[in-house]
């Protein structure tokens, strides 16, 4: 499936560490714009029906076997008809001897060719996650994305809230941060959602105050982090005391981001809380439902009541007496 992103071909090959058989031009200017991959056996065999030449074919001992299988003119014929479909471009796997009528081929019909000494499983494997990271939809979220206990935490808010600092504070306490101020999400599969830094500002968090700050360089490499899966979306706002907050976490609530639903909470802010700890724990807590434990409910449970109770279910199950 095409994507409305794309990425060179010369990404791929340094990524993979791929040897080059032949380019038809400079790999910088050839793009891929589709994370699905193709292993060509019915094309070989002369079949191309829905044969997409978007994606990257690969060539692995089955297919080279096969053609080995036919007499050289019928082996020049099958990759010439093969090739004539123009695929985006042909890797062979386990770094397989190929004739040069494979060559011939690409060069005729301008073919990239290339090939990797892993096998194809594991190349194909590796390739699909590395495209669907880089072709994935995608958005920019005003926040600050942070690992806490290994949970992707996205903070969002109003400007002032107290995002930046809270990372701070998340920070000293052996946390990680991700992104500050801008968070480009991507979708990377249908129920995942992978957050990162846009690569001019990664790592740097500005400060009310202070002013602009590295926080690798002041906190280590070890305080930060290329890229994290969103688990957890929390939603910091000034504290309005005439709004009423969840006090038992009963109601599930999500932050709909690119088409998926991701688990929520509103964290109200105002001067004495502690949101680091109040953060750290909320991921703790998100985990432990993610394991199949739910505090509230069990809580319930023991006093006895059940969820359907509603009306004063919160008010009950707090002054149970």
């Amino acid at each position: 499936m095409k994507t409305d992103f794309n990425i060179s071909l010369a990404r791929i090959i340094d990524e993979f560490s791929l040897e080059t058989l032949y380019l038809p031009k400079s790999a910088d200017e050839i793009l891929i714009s589709t994370s699905e991959i193709n292993r060509p056996g019915l094309q070989l065999a002369g079949f191309f029906e829905y044969f997409d030449d978007c994606r990257i074919q690969i060539l692995g001992i089955s297919e080279i076997t096969f053609i080995k299988n036919f007499d050289e003119e019928t082996a020049k014929k099958r990759l010439d008809d093969y090739f004539y479909k123009k695929p985006s471009c042909v890797v062979v796997a386990r770094s397989l001897d190929v004739d040069g009528i494979y060559v011939e081929a690409a060069k005729k019909y301008g073919v990239p060719l290339l090939r990797t000494k892993e096998s194809t499983s594991e190349f194909s494997s590796g390739l699909i996650a590395f495209l669907n990271l880089h072709l994935a939809p995608r958005i920019t979220r005003h926040g600050v994305l942070v690992e806490v206990y290994g949970e992707g935490i996205l903070l969002l808010g109003e400007s002032g809230v107290g995002k930046s600092e809270t990372a701070i504070e998340l920070v000293k306490r052996g946390h990680r941060l991700i992104a500050d101020d801008a968070v480009e999400v991507r979708r990377v599969s249908s129920k995942s959602l992978v957050g990162s830094a846009p690569d001019n500002i990664r790592h740097f968090i500005e400060l009310r105050g202070i002013g602009i700050i590295n926080a690798s360089r002041i906190f280590g490499v070890g305080a930060v982090k290329l890229t994290e899966k969103i688990d957890l979306v929390i939603n910091m706002e000034h504290w309005d005391s005439n709004k009423t907050y969840d006090r038992m976490g009963l109601d599930d609530q999500h932050t709909e981001i690119l088409g998926l639903n991701i688990p929520s909470i509103t964290i109200p802010v105002k001067p004495g809380r502690n949101l680091a700890v109040i953060i750290e724990v909320a991921a703790m807590n998100s985990r432990q439902k993610k394991m199949g434990y739910n505090a509230a409910q069990d809580l319930l449970k023991r006093l006895g009541m059940q969820e359907e109770i509603g009306g004063d279910l919160e008010t009950k199950a707090i002054n149970p007496f």
